[in-house]
């Protein structure tokens, strides 16, 4: 006989107030066993769902490839590289120009990735999908950094990996991603070697030029300032005062030979230049100079009062020519201009005091008029100069002493004159200076400036001349591969056995959750205290359910569906182990082996 099944209300008035006791745990089994169907049913679908959804999941196939980053065989103290990047910068910068649009374009073309994506959607979605099944990541260690001692991450490898289709397209499409990564890192580096070469050869040649402009205006300036120089001030201002204590010494010089020429000069007159010649009987014999002036002047005195034909003044002509054609003779014009003065004075005075008529005037006359004729004639003559050479010792000696003194003094008066333009030079120099010092200090320093830098610039240059055949030579850092891409031997996703064994608690618990809440909401009273509760009193009594011979063979019918259920269960549960995870022969000897 069927239970009683009874909806809750409002209890009675009067009826006594019965308190609700906890659930227990066969309270709680009670549930369970009353909603059983609908928990195997909620669970069989749950966990249908799951394996389905493991089974009906394409696999997909992951090859990884190790690229080491090896630092640079030659120590960095002695060859510095022109790559300033940071291995984990270096390796972004290859991987965006690696995953470029007209890269990863070619390689979809040549192997022929995402037919069906590419069927139904545009290309940016095509290169999207690719990039997403390309991973690369990074390996970080701990080190010592060299320069600052202190803790730091270094990169010293990476993985380049990617998720196919198939194993073997898998493998392909690694290896040409990781042929395309050290391409591109070795290509990188020597293209940022030469640049670095280039750059400073340029910035070389131009500095260059531009020291060779400015020494060429440096020069103009130095010739246009003619030794007005700032860096020369000192030195002309020096050499402007020892200029002057030059000239001041010379001047001092040239007064005191010109006092010893005047002393000597006085000396050299009161002497003759030939020694007087002594005869036999002890008298003075005169030479032919003095016997020349002798007979010119009894010759002008004669003239006066004889006339030209008398065989006295013919005689005394005769005499006259032969002894001036001797040497040692002159011809006589300063005695004869003598001579002639003191003529002209003396008649004058004979004039004043005698008249023009008196014999003496009349001689005097004649006298002065021979001289005048003597000296127009001798003035007609060319100069005749002594050849004879003066004798006396103590002629001579003066007159060499004069002749060097004359010399000296005319040297000294020549180094005077060079001496003052020099002073006049260089004061014209101090005095030009500041009108050139601002444009050639601003020449100097910018040689100056530009002579460090380019300094500088080609020091580096050769450093980036050698930096780059270190690159080229392969001698810096580089990326060398340790571990190929190699062919997946199993999918790396998606993890059957973990969404099967995730299927099947979701599918307990979702049956469990759904049975639950089905009692929680059903009104039906199966137990005294849930009808002690809805009519506020408890029961008298409590009869058992005693159930039919029918209701007993339905029980035993449904145990036995049920049983072979959970047989089928098992066999698709250890179908997909041996599918998905590991074969079961091999599973069962490594359960063996682990015990022994």
């Amino acid at each position: 006989m069927g239970g009683v099944e009874m909806t809750g209300g409002r209890a009675p008035q009067g009826a006594r107030t019965v308190d609700a006791p906890g659930k227990d745990v066969h309270d709680y089994l009670a549930q369970l066993r009353r909603r059983k169907t609908l928990i195997l049913t909620v669970a069989a679908a749950l966990f249908a769902a799951s394996a389905a959804l493991a089974f009906l999941l394409p696999a997909v196939y992951r090859s990884t490839a190790t690229i080491l980053i090896e630092e640079q065989e030659i120590p960095p103290d002695l060859v510095r590289s022109a790559i300033a990047t940071y291995a984990d910068q270096r390796i972004e910068t290859i991987k965006q120009q690696v995953l470029s649009r007209s890269t990863l374009w070619k390689i979809v073309e040549q192997y022929d990735l995402y037919k069906d994506l590419r069927k139904r959607n545009p290309t940016e979605e095509v290169l999207g999908r690719f990039v997403k099944d390309i991973q690369i990541d990074v390996m970080n260690v701990k080190v010592i950094d060299r320069r600052t001692q202190n803790p730091t991450q270094a990169t010293i490898a990476f993985t380049l990996a990617y998720d196919g289709e198939s194993p073997e397209l898998a493998q392909k499409v690694a290896n040409e991603l990781t042929s395309l990564f050290l391409g591109e890192n070795l290509k990188t580096r020597e293209r940022h070697a030469q640049e670095t070469t280039s750059f400073l050869k340029r910035e070389s040649e131009n500095l260059s030029h531009h020291i060779q402009e400015v020494e060429q205006k440096l020069a103009e300036v130095k010739q246009r300032a003619e030794g007005a120089l700032p860096e020369l001030v000192q030195l002309n201002m020096q050499l402007m005062s020892q200029v002057q204590r030059e000239v001041i010494d010379t001047d001092r010089d040239i007064r005191s030979l010109k006092e010893r020429k005047t002393y000597l000069e006085g000396e050299l007159a009161s002497l003759k230049p030939h020694t007087p010649i002594i005869s036999a009987s002890g008298e003075r014999l005169l030479d032919t100079g003095e016997r020349l002036k002798a007979l010119r002047a009894q010759y002008a005195s004669m003239s006066a009062y004889l006339s030209p034909e008398h065989p006295d003044i013919i005689k005394m002509k005769q005499e006259l020519s032969s002894l001036e054609k001797e040497p040692g003779a002159t011809d006589g014009r300063d005695e004869l201009s003598k001579r002639l003065m003191a003529e002209r004075a003396s008649l004058a005075d004979l004039l004043e005091r005698l008249g023009e008529a008196h014999p003496d005037v009349v001689r005097s006359q004649g006298v002065v008029a021979s001289l005048e004729r003597e000296l127009q004639a001798a003035t007609a003559k060319p100069q005749k100069l002594s050849s004879v050479k003066p004798e006396n010792p103590a002629y001579i000696n003066i007159q060499s002493q004069l002749a060097s003194t004359t010399a000296s003094l005319q040297s000294l008066e020549a180094a005077r004159g060079d001496l003052k333009r020099r002073m006049a030079e260089y004061a014209k120099r101090v005095e030009t200076t500041p009108t050139v010092e601002p444009e050639y200090l601003d020449l100097v320093r910018d040689r100056d400036n530009s002579v460090r830098k380019y300094q500088e610039i080609t020091s580096r240059l050769m450093e980036a001349q050698v930096s780059g055949e270190l690159e080229v030579q392969r001698k810096g850092e580089r990326f060398s591969l340790i571990n190929p891409p190699e062919l997946p031997e199993k999918p790396d996703r998606p993890n059957r056995l973990a969404i099967v064994l995730l299927g099947a608690f979701l599918a307990v618990a979702g049956g469990v959750g759904t049975g639950m809440a089905a009692d929680n909401v059903d009104r039906t009273i199966h137990t005294a205290e849930q009808l002690a509760r809805a009519m506020g009193t408890a029961p008298l009594a409590v009869i058992p359910y005693l159930p039919s011979e029918d209701e007993v063979a339905h029980l035993v019918r449904r145990r036995a569906a049920f049983g072979l259920a959970g047989l089928g269960v098992l066999v698709v549960g250890a179908v997909i182990l041996h599918l998905a995870w590991m074969p079961l022969d091999v599973l069962w000897y490594s359960i063996w082996r682990k015990l022994g």
